[in-house]
């Protein structure tokens, strides 16, 4: 790999006697990792965990198995994991990914909250929403919400608000090389500078968004000091913060000159470049109250939702119901009147109001467990090859007709109907894919 000349002189300049290990670890293949999700029923056991990280696995897993699918795995490099690691929120926090595309840190954070509180999981670019809309979907939280803002009109909607806001900040990407080549070549001198004023600007409409005695939790995945310890700097220089020491595991070492602060170098830490700071907030500013949101269903509406929880589910929601159009969604109690955002996904997407009937969503059946369904069939993997591709699966002739629960190695696959012995395919389109 061929590093500029700018860059290899700031880094000799910084780390001194250990720039020659530093520099050798761009010659070494990026570090894969996963992690396993906690909210789905059926675990399983995978080889070559990750030290003093819950849920935490070296290597790779298939975009096309079940186990990804499902929800079970997400991919995820080590270094990038250790920034949900030090969120850790509380079950019942009002937490806030600011930059959450494509959605480690979201899924992470979902992992902790156990579906309880609410999570707004933000990204500005309309292409990375999508894509973090798949990823927060797949895991099956039910008290997430996506938006397509910028940090700017996010405050107008959530002064005082969130508990928590996690920011890993657009940044001159460093610490992302090796994984990503191409990021060398719009690396320039200046570039770590211009990204810190973004970076303040953001902060700045996060910090008008952070609760009385809230956390915030601010990384990037660069080594720039002016992106990292100076923007630490910054940060307690102009608001009413305190630094959180974070515990240095599997290598990570101090910030330069903050040693509550963590750095992930590749020669010290199995994973790629990171920094991570913790804060909470000393500020006495009052916690504005939310009225509570009610439910736009009308009658007909109701009534179809009613009749299809009583014959399909065994469960209720804790949330409140929204109309859109003809989808209805369960969005998480404490959220502010949010009409005026641009909104990627309203909570949890439960199906579709049709003539005279209700049609349940593919998120709704990978968020369900079996104790919280009528009606489940577990299709083999032979069968889930030809089920991904959108073909019908053959089911036992004796299986009463209806809406059934989808399930692959324990874990739903959305929902679909049973007819005659034929289970219907019912796998999003947008979705589908041929296996090898």
């Amino acid at each position: 790999m061929t590093l500029k000349k700018d860059f290899i002189e700031k880094y000799t300049r910084l780390l001194a006697a250990e720039a020659p290990a530093f520099f050798e670890t761009f010659e070494k293949e990026p570090v894969s990792a996963f992690r396993t999700n906690p909210l789905k029923e059926a675990q399983q056991d995978f080889m070559d965990k990750i030290p003093n990280m819950p849920w935490s696995y070296y290597g790779k897993v298939s975009g096309k198995s079940p186990e990804h699918v499902t929800g079970l795995v997400y991919s995820q490099e080590p270094a990038a994991q250790i920034v949900g690691q030090v969120a850790s929120p509380q079950k019942g926090m009002k937490v806030l990914d600011l930059a959450a595309a494509p959605g480690g840190k979201s899924t992470h954070l979902l992992s902790y909250l156990e579906n309880t509180g609410l999570l707004v999981s933000n990204e500005i670019s309309s292409k990375r929403a999508k894509i973090l809309v798949e990823n927060v979907e797949r895991f099956g939280a039910r008290n997430v919400v996506v938006t397509n803002e910028s940090a700017e009109r996010l405050a107008k909607v959530f002064p005082v608000y969130f508990d928590m806001i996690v920011l890993d900040a657009p940044c001159s990407g460093e610490g992302m090389f090796r994984k990503d080549p191409a990021a060398i070549d719009y690396w320039d001198a200046s570039y770590p500078a211009q990204c810190a004023q973004l970076q303040r600007e953001i902060l700045v409409s996060a910090m008008d968004m952070l609760a009385p005695a809230g956390q915030l939790i601010y990384s990037t995945c660069t080594w720039s000091p002016e992106e990292n310890e100076e923007i630490v700097s910054w940060l307690l220089e102009n608001y009413d913060l305190e630094l959180v020491p974070i515990d240095k595991i599997n290598g990570m070492v101090d910030g330069i000159g903050y040693p509550e602060t963590a750095r992930m170098y590749p020669q010290h830490f199995k994973g790629e470049g990171q920094f991570v700071a913790k804060f909470r907030s000393l500020a006495e500013s009052s916690r504005k109250t939310i009225k509570p949101r009610k439910t736009n269903l009308n009658r007909e509406q109701s009534q179809l939702w009613q009749d299809f929880c009583k014959e399909n589910l065994q469960t209720s929601f804790d949330g409140f119901l929204q109309v859109f159009g003809d989808q209805l969604y369960l969005l998480p109690h404490g959220l502010p009147d949010i009409s005026t955002l641009r909104i990627a996904r309203n909570g949890l997407h439960l199906g579709t109001f049709k003539k005279k009937r209700f049609e349940p969503s593919f998120a709704l059946g990978l968020a369900l467990t079996s104790n919280e369904v009528v009606r489940r069939v577990e299709i083999s993997e032979a069968d889930f090859i030809q089920y991904a591709a959108g073909n019908t699966v053959s089911v036992p002739l004796d299986l009463p007709n209806g809406w059934y629960q989808v399930a692959i190695k324990g874990n739903g696959l959305g929902f679909a109907k049973v007819v005659s012995g034929v289970l219907k395919n019912n796998f999003p389109k947008g979705l589908r894919f041929q296996s090898f």
